[in-house]
């Protein structure tokens, strides 16, 4: 069995190689002009275009390849580009939520978007190239059946011509003619008919081919565009809010190293002078000096004369000092005591106040703690020589309302803060 099935392929090969031969052999004769070669011009137009449309099919099939990559970069490119942005959006921006839907959003719309090309346009041009393969090959097994076909004709006609016609050579010949006819002429046929469709089926794909690619960019790029409107608005959005916050601060201005004040605290005996007048505190002499350190003492007691002798003759026949509590103009109301002229004086200084635009946290115990929104009463220094360039005195109104004191006053930078 084993060596029949060895004979069987031996001889098989042994009849290719002799069907290989006299192609051969008839393809030499052809083209020295010593065999007539059969010609079919419209058929091998069909085939001209058939090699065209492969050719054109191929390409665009490369490109289209590379056209899905680069959806795929973009789309890479984008989510590294929206995630970036989600994580650098702090939180209590404008927006924050609308920017982390505007990101997914984003990623799922490329997403769909290469999955469709991939499904339909991708898939569609992997069927239509798929069947050139196989034409390409029944063209060439056509062309040997012609190529047999032919030598079989010049073999019956040579016999024929023959001096001495062997007629049962003559019927072997004929016979094997009308078998390469036959097998030639039942693919030929076949691809007589195919061929055309195929050319003609080109304009079709292309058709469905672009315009869907053309209906996938519309839809993604409309969707598209509504995220990119939605993102803008957050970030006009975001920029009016920037812009309606102040700016941060520069650095508080650097304090020098100064030389020891007075505390800030009135000493024990001092605290003990000051007097309640209808439920309100007053100042004594020793806030009213501080206060007013850049005054002389001389000209200080000159004003304290002169305004008691005004106070004895406008409130002469008065039980009690009217009161002058601290408007919103910025008026802090001192009360001196004066034992030389045995009257209460109501003492008015005009200072502003600011209002302070940031938070300032203390670094030093004489400095004054701040919060955005306090508004502070500004006081004269202690000692005009230690004023810092860039920082004022003063107490939070807040303070001054509910104790009617200065013992909390300090030091503050004036950048951190807007006058009133």
């Amino acid at each position: 069995m084993g060596k029949a099935g060895k004979g069987i392929n031996t001889g098989k090969l042994a009849t290719n190689m002799q069907k290989r031969l006299s192609r051969a052999q008839e393809k030499v004769l052809q083209k020295l002009g010593k065999a007539d070669e059969t010609k079919d011009t419209v058929f091998e137009e069909s085939v001209a275009n058939f090699n065209k449309q492969m050719v054109e099919g191929t390409k665009l099939q490369r490109d289209l390849r590379a056209y899905l990559a680069a959806v795929k970069t973009m789309h890479d490119a984008s989510k590294r580009l929206q995630d970036c942005l989600a994580d650098m959006y702090e939180p209590d921006w404008f927006g924050k939520e609308e920017v982390d839907a505007i990101a997914e959003e984003t990623d799922i719309l490329w997403s769909d978007y290469h999955d469709k090309l991939v499904d339909n346009s991708m898939v569609s041009m992997d069927t239509y190239l798929a069947q050139f393969p196989d034409v390409k090959a029944r063209i060439a097994k056509r062309d040997r059946k012609l190529t047999d076909f032919d030598s079989a004709r010049h073999h019956f006609a040579s016999l024929q011509k023959g001096k001495k016609p062997d007629q049962a050579k003559i019927a072997k010949a004929e016979e094997e003619l009308g078998r390469a006819q036959k097998v030639f002429e039942e693919i030929n046929i076949e691809l007589q008919d195919e061929l055309p469709q195929l050319w003609n089926s080109r304009v079709g794909f292309y058709v469905n081919t672009f315009q869907s690619m053309a209906g996938y960019q519309e839809r993604f790029h409309k969707d598209m565009g509504k995220l990119n409107q939605d993102l803008n608005d957050v970030m006009t959005k975001l920029e009016e809010q920037r812009l309606a916050k102040p700016a941060p601060p520069a650095a508080p201005p650097v304090r020098p190293s100064p030389s020891p004040r007075p505390s800030l605290t009135p000493a024990p005996e001092t605290q003990q002078d000051i007097l309640l007048f209808d439920s309100e505190a007053v100042v004594t002499h020793s806030e009213t000096f501080a206060l007013l350190g850049w005054l002389c003492l001389r000209c200080l007691a000159k004003k304290l004369k002169m305004l008691s002798h005004l106070v004895s003759v406008s409130y002469k026949n008065q039980t009690s000092i009217p009161e002058y509590p601290i408007s919103s103009g910025a008026w802090l109301v001192v009360v001196s005591w004066t034992q030389e002229v045995g009257h209460y004086i109501r003492w008015c200084l005009l200072f502003f106040q600011v209002k302070a635009m940031h938070d300032y946290a203390a670094t030093d115990g004489d400095e004054l703690e701040l919060k955005a929104g306090d508004v502070v009463l500004v006081l004269a220094w202690d000692n005009p020589d230690e004023q810092d360039d860039g920082w004022l005195m003063g107490v939070k109104e807040s303070h001054w309302l509910e104790n009617k004191n200065l013992l909390v006053k300090g030091v503050f930078p004036e950048n951190f803060t807007q006058k009133l």
